[in-house]
C-alpha cells in the first residue's frame, strides 16, 4: 500500500467501515473485458476473513458472468467529502474509507443459506431483524462473496470543535 500511513488494520475499524457503507461494488470478468455492478450488501466476520452477502434478479448479466468465472473483486467507500486546496488544484483531495479485497463468488442454491444471507443483508442495510422464509428467498438470487483477506484505507475528516 503506497500510502501505508492511511492503512487501517484493526478490525473493529474495518468493521466500522462496513457498516457505515451501503453499497459495494462488485468487480467482475466478462469474456476478458472489466465488469461492475453496484450492489446493497450484507457482511459477517468468520474463521475463513470476510463474508459478504448480495441479491439480485435470478437471471442477467451478471449470474451469467459468475457462473464462468466465480472470481471478483470487492471495493466499498464511505465517508466522501472534498477536501479543499483553496486555487491551488493540485492541493485538493477527498477524506474516505475503504475496504477492498479478493474473493470467490457463489450463487446460493440451499433455502437455509439464502435466507441467512439476506437477515445479513438486511441487518447491515436497515439495522434490524426481519422475518424472513425459504419461499421468500426464492424468488431472488442471493449471492455469497468469500473474501479471504482484506485491505482498509482511510482519510478521516478532522472532528469539527
Amino acid at each position: 500500500m503506497r500510502r501505508s500511513d492511511r492503512e487501517v488494520t484493526d478490525k473493529a475499524e474495518i468493521q466500522g467501515i462496513l457498516e457505515r457503507a451501503k453499497v459495494l461494488h462488485l468487480g467482475m470478468v466478462d469474456g476478458g473485458r472489466p465488469y461492475v455492478v453496484p450492489l446493497h450488501y450484507g457482511f459477517e466476520w468468520g474463521e475463513g476473513g470476510l463474508t459478504l452477502w448480495c441479491h439480485g434478479a435470478r437471471k442477467g448479466r451478471k449470474v451469467d458472468v459468475l457462473r464462468v468465472n466465480s472470481g471478483v473483486f470487492v471495493e466499498i467507500d464511505c465517508d466522501m467529502d472534498l477536501v479543499s486546496g483553496g486555487d491551488i488544484a493540485c492541493r485538493w483531495g477527498s477524506y474516505y474509507a475503504s475496504v477492498m479485497g479478493d474473493g470467490v463468488a457463489t450463487i446460493v442454491e440451499d433455502p437455509d443459506e439464502k435466507v441467512h444471507g439476506l437477515r445479513c443483508l438486511m441487518r447491515t442495510q436497515a439495522g434490524r431483524d426481519f422475518e424472513l422464509t425459504p419461499r421468500m428467498a426464492a424468488s431472488v438470487c442471493v449471492l455469497r462473496i468469500d473474501v479471504p483477506q482484506v485491505s482498509a484505507k482511510a482519510r478521516m475528516k478532522p472532528a469539527s470543535k
